[in-house]
């Protein structure tokens, strides 16, 4: 995939076809999401049954809907499902009766700081019902009788989820996980969905990775949660993880640590994001936020961060309508997927080596590697790189650790540890 390409207005492109899907943590919606990425994946999509235990969890019903709206006294549909699947809260119960204005405020919600927005509500595991509505059109509703209707199910079935495993040449796994049951949002979360799926065939075509990739499809918290306690045999295998979400919007990049804080993946993200050229900054782990913080208990304690532009909740437009088409880009979209691209670069390439010449420095001259004319500062910096190579190449150091030590990027220093041991001066322990 070259980074130049507009594989950004492509990913775009399958957020827009993804848009109008009315998606839950269970249901047709997560399903025909499902169908449409293994046109570009060969995604694996797993079905787990409605009471099935999951730790201190227990699968929940299976949630749909077909309609909903409410009618004025003259009939007409002053809120409508069709409209936007976020005029409903999601998991809302079946309802079918009249109310007076004042008992249907209680079921009501909107923002009266943004008043033409649509909120993102939900009623997981709470039944109730309930409709979200922008601010003026609640102040529109006049007091009289209105019709509710929520033509919804909530029936035993499954909760749906969509597994991709790439595998490299060990069974050492990077895990790239995002959430799919947001409706209507696209910072939140089809931007982590359109960059897995580009992502995972970016790899797919590269030929065999070093480390076995794992992409996971899943509804947030409880896929996550359900995950692990199916697979808690295998998840010792992730050696790294990214919780990929809000990588479409124009805020600078924040990169969550793993509860670790110091594991490989941490340092390889806050490397890229260093050398990137770009606004950047780092939050310590808490124990709040996507399915990084499952990944991340103390039971299994994976390495995973989160890698984002915007956290969750920091922008306005943030489980809102106005997180819609209009608020992602697809320079955006391909910005993160090349930060992305970027420590994927890292893991694969990361090595500790020895240098086997270690008494003093050797000739770089007679073995065509000492190209340094003067005033020529790029020759020169290739030749620091791989004195910095050979000098901490004594076994306890990686690249990415001369890289940090250097100051230079990774890029640079696995150039001159490529030169270096193709002339017989380094050897990968």
């Amino acid at each position: 995939m070259d980074k130049t390409s507009t594989v950004g207005g492509t990913m775009y492109a399958l957020m827009a076809e993804l848009y109008p899907i009315c998606r839950s943590i269970t249901g047709e919606g997560v399903r025909e999401t499902l169908h449409i990425l293994q046109r570009l994946i060969p995604l694996e999509i797993h079905e787990v049954p409605t009471g099935t235990p999951v730790f201190d969890w227990t699968v929940p019903k299976e949630w749909n809907i077909s309609d909903a709206y409410i009618l004025d006294g003259q009939g007409k549909r002053v809120v409508d499902f069709q409209k936007s699947n976020l005029h409903v809260i999601s998991y809302s119960q079946p309802v079918r009766q009249k109310m007076r204005l004042a008992e249907l405020r209680k079921h009501l919600f909107s923002l009266p700081e943004h008043p033409e927005w649509i909120p993102y509500r939900t009623t997981y595991y709470n039944e109730d019902w309930g409709f979200c509505v922008s601010h003026r059109q609640l102040e529109a509703l006049r007091d009289e009788e209105y019709e509710v209707s929520i033509d919804s199910s909530l029936t035993d079935g499954h909760l749906t989820y969509g597994e991709y495993l790439i595998e490299g040449q060990s069974q050492d796994e990077v895990l790239i996980s995002c959430h799919i049951c947001h409706p209507s949002l696209c910072n939140d979360n089809l931007s982590g969905i359109a960059l897995a799926t580009h992502l995972a065939a970016w790899l797919k075509s590269q030929g065999k990775p070093r480390y076995s990739y794992r992409f996971l499809f899943i509804p947030g918290t409880i896929g996550s949660i359900t995950w692990l306690a199916l697979n808690e045999a295998q998840a010792g295998r992730i050696r790294h993880g990214l919780v990929v979400t809000c990588v479409g919007d124009s805020g600078q990049f924040t990169y969550k640590k793993s509860r670790r804080g110091d594991a490989e993946i941490d340092r390889a993200a806050i490397h890229v994001l260093k050398h990137s050229g770009a606004a950047w900054t780092v939050q310590e782990f808490f124990p709040y936020g996507y399915d990084e913080r499952q990944y991340c208990s103390p039971g299994f304690d994976l390495p995973v961060g989160c890698l984002m532009r915007s956290p969750h909740g920091s922008f306005p437009e943030y489980h809102t309508s106005a997180d819609n088409l209009e608020f992602v880009r697809p320079e955006y979209l391909e910005e993160s997927l090349a930060r992305y691209l970027d420590v994927v670069e890292v893991l694969e390439h990361n090595r500790t080596c020895v240098n086997l010449n270690p008494r003093c420095e050797p000739q770089l001259g007679k073995r065509g590697l000492y190209q340094a004319i003067g005033g020529d500062s790029e020759a020169a910096k290739k030749q620091l790189a791989m004195l910095w190579v050979l000098n901490l190449s004594d076994g306890r150091y990686s690249l990415l650790d001369i890289s940090d030590r250097a100051g230079m990027s990774f890029r640079e220093i696995k150039r001159a540890a490529d030169a270096l041991e193709s002339k017989g001066l380094l050897r990968v322990v």
